[in-house]
């Protein structure tokens, strides 16, 4: 398996986003079918036959002449995707030229710049680069890291409250109860999490309900786990011994007293661990709200790489999840040995 280099992946992401210029363009005529083989060629890994077929696409001529204005853009297209394939095949100043070329005509062609810019990177110290593009990149996705935390803690508030009530109704002697609670827990882990985003987001408007994208996402993040940790919960209730019911009855406490005073205090110094592990899985499972208009820390990232293709970008954006998972891994370890500080003495 080959490791690609720092350089190569910025090289590959350039490439691909080379081809993302034209993939989803209806072109016309001539220009269509010079893309289309370019694309086929491209596909066969002949890079060099498919920047001689793209370069016969001439610049634009001058207002007036009679070239369809669609020419200024088949242009600046091809030279694009040139210099994303010189970029590929290692040949910068070649792939500088094809970026000049575009903003010879189009001197304001953002694309063309970022290019430009992404290449002159290049010839930096990593570290350089990586210093400045914290600088540059950091306070935009710290917002977005803001959202992500706010997800977290809102269903780290809300899954455990939902958990405890689904779970207590699992194991209850009434039936309906405890089917319903049944189904929830066997829908909710047994469809996608995407999916029941998907479908509170934009599902339900159809149904005449709507939810603005952070109350859907708190909705769907605090349904999905609330049933998981359901699950946990009600393993750690009957994992306590039966004795421990039988004596807070002896003591006079009816069930709902001696699940509240001696069973689910128990319970929760037993089920800390996993808990532990699906709030941190809840940090990263966040990132799945991007798809229903939310902007948190991923959106945020694939927004700023897509402008820049910077590799950099994502390189923080996965300190700051780190630094989030570390922090609440900490955290839940403290509480861990501090609820079980008479256990282990």
């Amino acid at each position: 398996m080959v490791t690609l280099s720092y350089k190569m992946k910025i090289r590959v992401a350039g490439l691909l986003a080379g081809l993302a210029l034209f993939s989803g363009i209806a072109w016309a005529g001539q220009t269509e079918e010079i893309f289309l083989r370019a694309n086929n060629l491209i596909a066969a890994g002949d890079y060099q036959a498919a920047i001689d077929l793209v370069m016969t696409i001439p610049k634009p001529g001058p207002a007036g002449s009679g070239e369809n204005e669609a020419s200024g853009a088949d242009f600046s297209k091809s030279r694009m995707l040139v210099a994303s394939l010189f970029h590929a095949l290692e040949d910068i100043p070649k792939a500088r030229a094809a970026c000049q070329q575009v903003l010879a005509v189009f001197p304001d062609h953002i694309e063309a710049k970022n290019f430009m810019t992404s290449l002159a990177e290049e010839e930096i110290a990593f570290h350089t680069a990586f210093y400045r593009d914290c600088r540059r990149f950091l306070p935009s996705l710290l917002k977005g890291a803001v959202m992500t935390l706010g997800l977290t803690l809102g269903t780290m508030f809300i899954s455990p409250a939902g958990g405890l009530f689904i779970a207590l109704g699992r194991i209850s002697s009434f039936g309906p109860l405890s089917g319903l609670c049944w189904f929830i827990i066997w829908f909710f882990r047994g469809t996608p999490l995407l999916l029941q985003l998907f479908f509170i987001y934009y599902g339900l408007p159809s149904l005449g309900i709507t939810f603005s994208p952070f109350v859907a996402a708190i909705l769907g993040l605090g349904l999905n786990y609330s049933a998981y940790l359901a699950e946990i919960i009600r393993a750690g209730i009957q994992s306590i011994a039966s004795g421990q019911m039988e004596a807070a009855k002896a003591l006079g406490m009816n069930y709902g007293q001696a699940m509240r005073r001696i069973i689910v205090p128990q319970t929760y110094k037993r089920i800390l661990p996993p808990v532990g592990n699906e709030f941190i899985a809840l940090i990263k499972d966040t990132a799945l709200v991007s798809t229903i208009a939310m902007v948190e820390l991923m959106r945020s990232a694939d927004q700023i790489f897509n402008t820049y293709f910077n590799i950099n970008v994502l390189i923080i954006a996965a300190m700051i999840y780190l630094a989030f998972t570390t922090v609440f891994t900490l955290v839940f370890e403290r509480v861990e040995r501090k609820v079980g500080a008479y256990e282990n003495r």
